[in-house]
């Protein structure tokens, strides 16, 4: 016979409780845990730890619960276990509403102190001067490549990467009004103009395109305006109160954008291996013939996969370039350990930017 509602909820209500029993439980151990690093003086968040714990919870679920869905519970969970010993204060670029505030919460769960910044320059001070713990900064997207900025700042600042974050991308035009009509100007970041150029030359050719700091700054904006149009996430829209004029105007369906987390190593040591790890570096060879040939010749002795090559002019008026590199793999791993001392070894500038734990 089947259960009424009535009962499932009586049901469902007594399971909320041994749920909220098991989680105090668990919050005590994890505040004993923290207790234990104040002693020995070691970091509170271990991003290859919790990434470890995330992993293995996924395997394990046999349930109707997604995998994704498994990773995001249990993040909110450490988050807010982390948080009883001091919230971490997180940079990224602001106001509220904006896509590196999500790939933040996305990273550490909503358990944390925000730190919004005008632009990606603050980003780095805050982490570097001690006002933020970390940062948070986009690095590249699927459709328009690298953020330069982001790769000159990585370039020349003390701050290491100790994670990473995906985000798919939905772009929606915001207003006061659910209407396209008398829209003057549309104001975004310059990557999110570029990502939905096609859409606005067919939809709004007569409007001008206005770049701002940040898309949700655009928002902000465009609700002191009725003649003014922002392209934001949804949040973005709830955050200032607009309506989505149009839905998802990314010229790219599957529209991606890659941020990496950042910090001093004196408040996290680089993460040991996790299982799934990235390495990124940043060298550059001689100006010689096949200079940047021998640079690849160690990745392949050792059986390497390299995930991303980009260059970035060194700015000496020398035609001479940056290199940045993603490995696959930790420097713990004797293959890759082999493969940087060789590459280290070819470049006239060779500076390891981090090694972390891969995004889900």
């Amino acid at each position: 016979m089947a259960r009424t509602l009535p009962e499932l909820r009586v049901l469902i209500d007594a399971v909320d409780q041994e749920l909220l029993s098991l989680l105090t439980r668990r919050a005590a151990l994890a505040h004993e845990v923290g207790e234990i690093k104040k002693v020995e003086g070691s970091a509170v968040f271990r991003p290859e730890r919790e990434a470890q714990v995330i992993s293995n919870l996924q395997q394990a679920n046999q349930g109707a619960l997604k995998s994704e869905s498994v990773a995001v519970i249990w993040r909110e969970i450490m988050s807010a276990c982390r948080a009883l010993e001091a919230p971490q204060r997180v940079a990224y670029l602001g106001p509220k509403g904006t896509f590196s505030e999500e790939a933040a919460l996305r990273f550490f769960g909503s358990s944390i102190t925000h730190v919004p910044c005008a632009n990606f320059d603050e980003v780095f001070h805050a982490a570097t001067a001690g006002s933020a713990e970390f940062g948070v900064i986009p690095v590249e997207n699927s459709t328009e490549g690298v953020v330069t900025r982001s790769l000159d700042l990585l370039l020349n600042s003390p701050l290491h990467i100790v994670g990473e974050i995906s985000l798919l991308v939905r772009h929606h035009l915001l207003r006061n009004t659910a209407s396209l009509d008398g829209i003057e100007v549309v104001l975004a970041h310059p990557q999110a103009l570029a990502q939905c150029q096609q859409w606005l030359t067919t939809h709004l050719p007569d409007a001008e395109r206005r770049a701002v700091s940040s898309n949700a700054e655009g928002a902000r904006l465009a609700a002191g305006n009725p003649a003014w149009a922002g392209i934001a996430s949804e949040r973005a829209g709830s955050e200032f109160g607009l309506h989505i004029a149009s839905h998802a105007i990314q010229d790219e369906a599957f529209n991606r954008t890659r941020f990496v987390v950042v910090c001093l190593p004196s408040v996290l040591p680089a993460p040991g291996a996790s299982g799934k790890d990235c390495t990124s570096l940043v060298v550059s060879v001689p100006n010689k013939p096949g200079a940047v040939h021998d640079m690849l010749v160690p990745l392949k002795a050792h059986g390497v996969s390299m995930t991303r090559f980009e260059s970035r002019p060194a700015r000496s008026g020398q035609w001479e370039y940056y290199f940045y590199i993603d490995l696959q793999g930790h420097p713990s791993q004797p293959a890759v350990a082999a493969a940087l001392k060789d590459l280290s070894s070819l470049c006239a500038f060779y500076k390891v930017l981090g090694t972390y734990p891969l995004a889900d």
